[in-house]
């Protein structure tokens, strides 16, 4: 269609739906309205080819006035829109950007609360650290005033015990019954032993059976604390082997330092028929209760994180065996003032099994020659096993480092086991006592 013909189609349109707008339906008015804008729209495209190319003929600077002056501000006059047309798009975007602005006002806050709640869980956290540490502590400090007693009562006992036997010694000296009656003050003659001396076999009894109870009940509790954080039974055996032989190596050291400042502080006012050494036994056997055994569990932990045998995870502290590190100090402390006191045996990975020392563990390997690791230490006294220690022997384990460990999926122990004793290795001038053989309280 020629451009005459298009603009005279277009009038002719125009004029139709002028004549015939107010008979028309809605739709039909706009449909006639839609095919106009469609036919000015072909209309102005070819004008703008027109213009462009007079501006072309024009060369690279023509008509720019023109183009600024007249067809900017037409093309802006026919994009601006009257504002009272725009006012119901305008609410609508106000409307959107308040629906945003309460959203992200919505979210803000919700992370502000989540925020507080974080802040009151994590205070929360840590206030329950602080309330099981210090029920810990008050646990701790039960054991400490259990043990206290039990030491006072068993002191109580035992001069109880030399006064009776002092007393009726002297009725068996005395030449009469008055005399018999009104014993002199002085009980002590140049023959009356010590506490100490009176008390031997029954604290020696006593401390094996403890040293006992110890293995069968103390070590599984605290092997199956250690099995929820460390899945390999072999290193929470191996920790609690090591912490065992670090405990009896502190509670030594923290005896000798003990007897030296007794004996100093006793020396120069030392008048008794007893000797000094005899004396400072009696004091400590006396006074337990004044062994620093926290310095001593201090020493273990600290001797501890720094064996390259034991390998843990870092959230693992020795914390968690602090309570059977001070059960075992404070055996091995009261083992040093016995007559003669008793120790653990020497022990290394790869040495050979011995019978009268040790006993295979209940997994091990009955026909291989060495001890791959120790599970308890043997009880000696004077170079003679009185209590077995547990080891466990494997073939070919210690030639292969790269194997997998077999005892890290074993069964733990049940409460029934205890180590052997070994009676008839002992060398012991007198007769056992009825306490070794029927058990006595725990210390």
């Amino acid at each position: 269609m020629k451009n005459g013909a298009l603009c005279k189609f277009m009038q002719e349109k125009l004029d139709d739906w002028y004549r015939d707008y107010h008979n028309n339906t809605c739709d039909e008015n706009l449909n006639e309205c839609c095919e106009l804008m469609e036919l000015s729209s072909k209309v102005q495209g070819q004008l703008i080819s027109i213009l462009n190319a007079i501006s072309r003929e024009g060369g690279q600077y023509a008509g720019v006035e023109i183009l600024k002056n007249r067809f900017l501000p037409m093309l802006g006059s026919c994009f601006a829109t009257p504002s009272s047309m725009m006012s119901p798009d305008t609410s609508l975007l106000k409307e959107s950007l308040g629906k945003d602005r309460r959203i992200r006002e919505l979210a803000s806050s919700h992370e502000q609360e989540v925020q507080k709640l974080e802040s009151q869980l994590l205070s929360t956290r840590l206030e329950l650290g602080e309330l099981k540490k210090e029920l810990s502590e008050a646990h701790l400090e039960l054991q400490d005033t259990k043990t206290k007693s039990a030491t006072t009562l068993l002191a109580t006992e035992d001069e109880i015990m030399q006064l009776k036997s002092e007393l009726s010694r002297s009725r068996s000296t005395s030449p009469t019954r008055h005399r018999s009656r009104s014993p002199s003050p002085q009980f002590r003659t140049s023959e009356s032993p010590t506490v100490a001396m009176l008390t031997n076999s029954s604290r020696h009894a006593r401390l094996v059976s403890r040293f006992n109870d110890i293995y069968a009940n103390e070590r599984l509790d605290a092997q199956n604390l250690l099995r929820r954080y460390i899945d390999d039974l072999e290193m929470v055996q191996r920790i609690l082997f090591i912490a065992t032989t670090e405990s009896f190596h502190a509670a030594k050291t923290a005896f000798r330092q003990f007897k030296l400042r007794v004996r100093k502080s006793l020396s120069p006012t030392h008048s008794g028929p007893e000797s000094v050494e005899d004396t400072v036994i009696d004091y400590i056997v006396r006074n337990l209760d004044l062994y620093d055994v926290q310095a001593s569990v201090s020493d273990v932990i600290r001797a501890m994180n720094v064996n390259p045998k034991i390998s843990f995870p870092p959230e693992v502290d020795f914390i968690l065996i602090s309570s059977f590190i001070r059960e075992v100090c404070r055996v091995a402390f009261a083992m040093q003032t016995l007559d003669a006191p008793l120790d653990i045996a020497f022990s290394s990975d790869g040495e050979l099994y011995s019978e009268s020392k040790y006993r295979r563990s209940y997994d091990s390997d009955y026909t291989a020659p060495l001890v791959v690791y120790h599970v308890w230490p043997a009880l000696i006294e004077n170079d003679s096993v009185l209590v077995k220690g547990e080891v466990v022997t494997k073939r070919g384990a210690l030639w292969s480092p790269g194997k997998c460990r077999s005892r890290s999926c074993s069964p733990v122990r049940s409460r029934s086991a205890s180590p052997c004793c070994n009676v008839a290795s002992r060398s012991r001038s007198r007769s056992p006592s009825p306490l070794r053989r029927s058990g006595t309280p725990r210390l």
